[in-house]
This record gives C-alpha cells, sequence and structure tokens, in this order.
C-alpha cells in the first residue's frame, strides 16, 4: 500500500511516498523562509501556493520510477493545527489530487503524527510522547481511545517563544539553530523557571531574556541559559508525565526536537529513570510530509477515511480531540497492582509501605520510622549544577513551610519533622495509606477541591495537585507534595491548581467527568466562583495554533 501525504501547516510545502510493505518514506520539502521576522501568514500560504504542486509532483513522480511503481491507495493531508490560510491551501490540493487519482482522503491531526512518527520508528508499544514545534509544546499519552494532553504550555510553542528572543536580537528565522550555535560560547546566568504540575510557561522567562540582552549580558550567555532553563523545563514535566502513568517509554517530535541539548537532557533523564528513549531522524522532527503519510496509512488500514464534502480543515485542532482508530482495544487504566509513580515523590514510598527506597519524578522516599519517613531531593543529572542546586533548595523550603501553613488553614497536610536544606531533605509524618488514584471516589475527590479551595482563600497555591499528591487513608484526602507551591492572591494561580487537578483524572481515568464535576463542586462550596469562571477561560484557551 502507497499513501501521498501532503503537510502545509504553517512554513514547510511537504509531500511524502510512504509504501507500507518497504516501509520506505521519500519526502519532498520546500521551507518558506521570511525575510525578517517571524512566519507571515500571507506569505506562508502564498508560498504553499506555489511550492505545493511542485513538492507534490516529484513525491508523484517518485512512485512512477520505483521498480514496482503500483499506484496511489490514499491522500492524507495535514488537517491542522496550523495556520489557516496555509491549512486551506493544503486541503484544496489534497482534495484535488485525491479526487483526480479517485483515492480515499485521509485528514491527519498534524501534531498527533509527531508522536506516532516516533511510535512507529522506535517500535514503542505505547509511548509518552514530548512535542516540541514551533507553535506547540505538550505531552500526550493514550488512554481509552485517544491520546489525552497531560501537559502542555500556558501561553505560547516553544519554538516561537525562542524566535520572539531572537526577532529582539535581530536574527531572522528560524531561531532556534542560531540559538543553539551562540549557546556552545555562553555561561550560566539566572532566568525564570515556571512549571505548574505538568505544564509550563514561556512568557516570563522571555521577558526576562529580552531585558538581560538589553542589560548588555553577552547573548552567547544567554542563549546558553535559555537553553539550561526552557529544556529542563521540557525534561522535568516530561519525567512528571511518566511518573504520574507509570510509563517507561519516551518518544520526542517537533522541530524544536533537533536540537543537541534538549535530546542530551532526554537522553540523561530517561537513563537515570531506566525508560526506553527514541527521537527520531531530524527528517521526521521538523514538519515534514513522511509523518503524514505514515500516520495516513494506518488510518485508512482502519477505515479511517473522510469524505471531501466533510474535510474540511481545522487551524485549532486538538490531539486529545482525534480518536485514535488504528490503535485497537484501549490500553486498562492503571490500577492498584500497576501502580505508577507520583510526579513529585513516589507517594506509595510516602505511605511507608515498604522500608526500601523509591524514587518519582523528584524525590526519593523512605521509611524511617513506623510513623516518619524520610524524603530527598535528588540531583538531577540533566540540568545545569547551579540551576539544579536552586531548584531543590527552593522547593525544599516552601514545601516545609506550605505544609505547615496549610494545616493552619484549615487543610490535613503531614506534619515536618525536620528540614535539612543544604542536602534538599525533610522528614515527614507518614500519612495516609494509598494515593487516591487508587481509592478515588467522587465523594473524596470533591474534598479535595475544597481543600483547594481553602488553600486559595489563605493565598497558598499547591503547584501540582494531581492524584498522586493526594494521599487517602483516614478521615479526610490529605494533600502532600508542596514543592511547586506559591503564595499568591491571583485567580489564574488558583484556577491553575484546578485544572491541574482535573488534567491529571482526565488522562488517567476512563470516565473522568464525574470526578471532575466533583472536584470543581467541592471548591464552589467553599471558594470564589471567579476561579471556576478563570478555569473556564483556560481550558478554552487556542494553544494550538
Amino acid at each position: 500500500m502507497r499513501v501521498l501525504g501532503i503537510e502545509g501547516t504553517a512554513w514547510c510545502a511537504s509531500a511524502a511516498i510512504h509504501d507500507t510493505e518497504t516501509d520506505e518514506v521519500f519526502i519532498e520539502s520546500n521551507a518558506y523562509e521570511p525575510d525578517s521576522g517571524g512566519i507571515h501568514p500571507r506569505e506562508a500560504a502564498e508560498h504553499m501556493s506555489e511550492a505545493l504542486p511542485e513538492v507534490i509532483d516529484t513525491a508523484l513522480a517518485h512512485a512512477e520510477d520505483d521498480a514496482d511503481p503500483g499506484g496511489i491507495d490514499a491522500v492524507a493531508f495535514s488537517r491542522g493545527p496550523g495556520l489557516g490560510p496555509c491549512l486551506r491551501t493544503v486541503g484544496t490540493a489534497a482534495r484535488a489530487v485525491a479526487g483526480s487519482l479517485s483515492v480515499p482522503l485521509v485528514g491527519v491531526n498534524h501534531m498527533v503524527a509527531h508522536l506516532e512518527i516516533g511510535r512507529h520508528r522506535s517500535g514503542f508499544e505505547d509511548p509518552i510522547c514530548l512535542n516540541a514545534s514551533g507553535a506547540n509544546a505538550h505531552l500526550l499519552g493514550y488512554h481509552d481511545g485517544r491520546y489525552r494532553v497531560l501537559g502542555e504550555t500556558m501561553d505560547t510553542g516553544v519554538g516561537n517563544a525562542i524566535d520572539k528572543f531572537t526577532r529582539h536580537v535581530g536574527w531572522s528565522h528560524p531561531g532556534g539553530p542560531k540559538v543553539e550555535r551562540a549557546a556552545a560560547d555562553g555561561e550560566y546566568v539566572d532566568l525564570p523557571y515556571v512549571v505548574k504540575g505538568m505544564d509550563f510557561s514561556f512568557s516570563g522567562i522571555m521577558s526576562a531574556a529580552k531585558d538581560r540582552y538589553d542589560e548588555g549580558v553577552p547573548v552567547e550567555d544567554v542563549c546558553f541559559s535559555l537553553q539550561e532553563h526552557v529544556f529542563a523545563m521540557l525534561t522535568e514535566v516530561s519525567e512528571r508525565a511518566l511518573s504520574l502513568t507509570g510509563n517507561d517509554q519516551l518518544v520526542l517530535g517537533g522541530g524544536v526536537g533537533q536540537n543537541d541539548r534538549l535530546r542530551e537532557m532526554l537522553v540523561t533523564m530517561c537513563a537515570q529513570r531506566g525508560v526506553d528513549f527514541y527521537a527520531p531522524e531530524p527528517r521526521f522532527l521538523r514538519d515534514n510530509a513522511g509523518m503524514i503519510a505514515v500516520l495516513g496509512a494506518r488510518m485508512l488500514a482502519a477505515g479511517d477515511t473522510v469524505p471531501i464534502a466533510e474535510s474540511a480543515i481545522d487551524p485549532n485542532y486538538r490531539p486529545d480531540q482525534v480518536p485514535v482508530t488504528w490503535r485497537g482495544t484501549p490500553a486498562p487504566s492503571p490500577g492498584p497492582t500497576d501502580t505508577p509513580t507520583n510526579a513529585e515523590s513516589n507517594t506509595g514510598a510516602t505511605a511507608g509501605l515498604t522500608p526500601i527506597d523509591r524514587r518519582g519524578a523528584e524525590a526519593t522516599v523512605e521509611t524511617v520510622a513506623d510513623d516518619r519517613v524520610r524524603k530527598r531531593r535528588v540531583p538531577k543529572d540533566y540540568r545545569h549544577p547551579a540551576l539544579d542546586a536552586t531548584l531543590r533548595r527552593t522547593r525544599t523550603t516552601l514545601e516545609a513551610r506550605l505544609l505547615h501553613e496549610a494545616r493552619r488553614a484549615g487543610v490535613p497536610t503531614p506534619l515536618v519533622h525536620d528540614v535539612d536544606v543544604p542536602n534538599a531533605t525533610l522528614i515527614l509524618q507518614h500519612v495516609g495509606t494509598t494515593d487516591l488514584a487508587d481509592e478515588i471516589t467522587p465523594d473524596r475527590v470533591r474534598e479535595v477541591g475544597a481543600h483547594l479551595a481553602r488553600l486559595h482563600r489563605a493565598g497558598i497555591v499547591h503547584g501540582d495537585p494531581t492524584t498522586r499528591n493526594v494521599r487517602v487513608g483516614g478521615d479526610s484526602p490529605l494533600l502532600i507534595d508542596f514543592g511547586l507551591g506559591y503564595h499568591t492572591g491571583h485567580v489564574e494561580d488558583h484556577a491553575m491548581d484546578i485544572h491541574i487537578l482535573a488534567q491529571s483524572i482526565q488522562g488517567t481515568m476512563t470516565d473522568p467527568d464525574p470526578f471532575v464535576a466533583a472536584a470543581e463542586s467541592g471548591y464552589a462550596a467553599v471558594g470564589d466562583a471567579d476561579v471556576l469562571d478563570r478555569l473556564r477561560t483556560i481550558e478554552g484557551r487556542g494553544r494550538y495554533r
């Protein structure tokens, strides 16, 4: 079977032929190169109109010249997300070719294609995917027939964020390779580091990077530190996603994945965690029609085609909107016998269930007495030593302080018996018998929602209230792992806490809606209605553009 793939979501006009018998993928691309600044939608669409016929003809000619020419069995095209003018041009071309060849049309989600090409090339069965591209940055995991967004940017894509800095410096598009080259001669300077559960934000670090440059800090130093902070954030949230889901496979997708430093960090993290990692070759990382053709072939085999009359493009086509028809029976939900680890520390170990060290994404926890555990934030070799030391010290101090303040606000938390900041270690009360994730009920989730409201009324944000950071086994669920917490009265930060809780439920449960509704009802009974209004805004943001 042969599938013609056509890609053109933003800057690269591309066509490819995927032969499923030989697994050969031929790709022909013509990238738009703006004279200055970033991508201009009108100019990009004009480039698509001019370049697509040429790359499509080249791809079709390759199929005809093959020793066993056969034919084209389907046309797959990038339906979204992307720039509307570009997508419309691609959609028109795909419909024309499919109509002229009298073959089925397959509409592919561009971001799911980044994941699936990694899964296809690696042979992994069920990986977590970090998509790091120009307009997008998110973590995807498969659950119950769909890819779930486990974490994502709260403002802009990672490539676009870097491009904003390089435009400020006066460098032409694309900025990522130029930052990577300049970083080779740079030294470390402090920049903001923003991780919220498994979500993250780039706006603050980009503003700070521009300010450092304007203050006279050498551009090489700013570029070095920009990479160290941004890619450490992406690596940390990847480890948190692996820990939350219990997954042991990670694939990388997106054009920013070509950066050597990002891949180095992910390789180091996965090696330390015992996780299999795969990054496709560069031609499959940047925008390309090869991944569209490969996923299109799988969708075609599953009968997942679209009539031409119903093949409208969608610039905001989110990956979690795509029914995953080509993967067969959904994987079962994690249960008590195959419990994933906690994103901040392994809560099974926090419970004191075993006397041996167990490791989460950020910490090891060991039992030191019947009623006490020792939690130590371990050094992360993938992070720059100065950044790593700052994060471990700051998070240990914040956790000790916020655990105490949360108790004063009426929220059940473990007692803190001792704090060793230099060694990033806490001695904590042993609480609960299991995670909320393993013993979840609407009533318990409702209580967690009320606990978060009490925190917020006291001006405290938990920062990572996933179902793995709640302990049960007593009168009321207890909140643990405040290492990402902070003080604020801002409604946006309070709404993010509820968003993170809902995200952890939606990413790991078969029927999440009743539990998410319970969390919101518990919050509404105690907290500020403005927070839930802002939550709707957060959920509705069009970050996939």
